[in-house]
């Protein structure tokens, strides 16, 4: 018998289980954003939700800072284009 919540490994798969999740909705998209663990360490799954067809980045938790100033920049260089016009 197979047993579809053990990896090649024989390791729990802990993706079917997030740590936390979050949830955001935007008028045709949703994006989850969940925390996860596997046997690497915790991660961020982020999926893009649109009419049924998903995308999805994982991004290992040790990277969050960078990530989260990165998106700070981008947001800053968003909102001085918005006051150029």
């Amino acid at each position: 018998m197979i047993d579809y919540d053990e990896d090649k490994r024989g390791s729990n798969r802990s993706d079917n289980h997030p740590i936390h999740t979050e949830k955001i909705v935007s008028d045709r998209k949703i994006f989850f954003l969940d925390l996860k663990e596997n046997d690497r360490g915790q991660f961020v799954k982020i999926t893009e939700d649109v009419r049924g067809r998903r995308d999805t980045i994982m991004v290992p938790a040790e990277l969050l800072d960078d990530f989260i100033d990165a998106l700070h920049d981008v947001r800053e260089a968003s909102d001085l284009e918005d006051e150029d016009e």
